[in-house]
């Protein structure tokens, strides 16, 4: 790492958390490439996954159209 870098890191560590997680999306979708287009499909296809699974286990997920919600509304849709 350049020392360029290092003073970088060392500002972006003295940001409150949220501002450190902004900035550490925006650096990593700078450098993903372009959006998978399969991406959110398959991931909202896990997440029910998941669901089932856990229903299948006789585990309680009162939660999860609140959690769902919430990951749409993440996600623009």
């Amino acid at each position: 790492m350049t020392d360029a870098a290092k003073k970088l890191l060392e500002a972006a560590n003295a940001l409150p958390e949220d501002e450190r997680l902004a900035l550490a999306s925006e650096l990593i979708a700078s450098v993903d490439g372009p959006p998978d287009g399969d991406w959110e499909s398959a991931w909202l296809a896990e997440l029910d996954r998941r669901v089932e699974a856990a229903r299948d286990k006789g585990e309680p997920a009162p939660e999860w159209s609140e959690v769902r919600a919430r990951v749409l509304g993440q996600l623009g849709r």
